[in-house]
């Protein structure tokens, strides 16, 4: 796959665009005001390997806590705001990363242009958002309904508006809760800017269908090369969506990292596939080291794709086989066989 050219831009100190690995970000749902509860989301996410996270902010009781939690974390935070363009000024003189705001409901265009002035200023990124759900009313007018061209269009005109302010230091997210929609109108607007672009299928649904959801539409324009960043929403954990982000990016080879794969279990699984599965997803899913792990359940396929992997346990009777490089390494008790092979691949 050949990546879209895009123009590199500044969050936090983090590259996005041009040639810069494709980024995972997510969004808290706890309650910003509350700082304890968004500082431990936060810092889970980034422990999961999130590398952009969104806060939501919906009034002044949660600007403070907001900055209070920048002070704490490395990951860029991005404050989200709608319909108050003073939380979003304040936000930037207080020095967040950065601000995602949608300008078809932030307020006036001359809103939306001191809200840019603030932010060159600073030197803070913005994201315009693009939503179906709250297209401009001339252009719902001109085509009857939120259409990729509607979506597109909106997009366009608003990067144009901000680079004739002489800001470029921007992304374009154009979501919709329909995957055709998202797809065309992510295909029409790359083809006429250099803005990064962040991806997403808004409203996508729970864990499983959100999934589905999420990476049929992602995959089919990161296969193309388009998107810059990425977040798979779903009515879940967000950790569980910097997971998924992660591994949608490894599967398509845009991105290094640890991948275990594991037997689907059944009858003949007499160790805790699911669990060990689970934890060494966990402990290694932010670690960018082309490594495979095997943990399988039984003796039929065990042996043989545990040798396959770099480093594999083949499960027997309430105990394991550990693998390294194809080779058997010892038979380990199943309540040790994490805490063996993760020594082992220390070693």
């Amino acid at each position: 796959m050949q990546k879209a050219r895009t123009r590199e831009i500044n969050l936090g100190g983090l590259k996005l665009g041009g040639n810069n690995p494709i980024r995972v970000q997510s969004m808290t749902n706890t309650d910003t005001s509350k700082f304890l509860e968004t500082w431990t989301q936060v810092e889970q996410l980034a422990l999961a390997g999130c590398e952009i996270i969104r806060i939501g902010v919906k009034d002044e009781k949660c600007i403070d806590p907001f900055i209070k939690i920048q002070e704490q974390t490395k990951v860029p935070l991005v404050a989200d705001i709608h319909f108050n363009a003073d939380l979003a000024i304040e936000c930037i003189k207080r020095g967040a990363d950065g601000i995602r705001i949608n300008p078809g409901n932030i307020g006036s265009v001359d809103t939306v242009e001191k809200i840019i002035q603030t932010a060159k200023n600073s030197k803070v990124c913005i994201r315009i958002g693009v939503n179906s759900g709250s297209l401009e009313k001339e252009l719902l007018k001109k085509y009857g309904h939120p259409c990729p061209e509607a979506l597109a269009e909106s997009a366009l005109n608003w990067a144009k508006f901000f680079e004739d302010c002489g800001f470029y230091n921007f992304k374009l997210s154009i979501k919709s809760s329909n995957i055709e929609e998202m797809v065309k109108a992510n295909l029409l607007v790359a083809e006429k800017t250099t803005a990064p672009l962040h991806l997403g299928l808004t409203e996508a649904g729970t864990l499983i269908s959100g999934l589905i959801r999420s990476t049929l539409g992602l995959s089919k324009l990161l296969e193309q090369g388009i998107g810059d960043t990425i977040r798979i929403s779903l009515s879940s954990d967000p950790v569980n969506e910097v997971i998924a982000g992660r591994e949608l990016l490894k599967s398509l080879k845009l991105r290094t990292g640890v991948q275990v794969i594991s037997c689907p279990t059944c009858t003949r699984t007499e160790i805790d596939v699911m669990n060990i599965a689970e934890r060494l997803e966990m402990e290694f899913s932010n670690v960018e080291v082309p490594i495979k792990i095997a943990v399988m359940g039984c003796v039929v396929n065990g042996p043989g794709e545990a040798k396959e992997a770099d480093f594999g346990i083949a499960g027997g009777i309430k105990e394991g086989l550990l693998f390294a490089k194809g080779e058997i390494v010892k038979k380990v008790p199943e309540e040790l066989l994490v805490k063996e092979l993760l020594a082992l691949m220390k070693r």
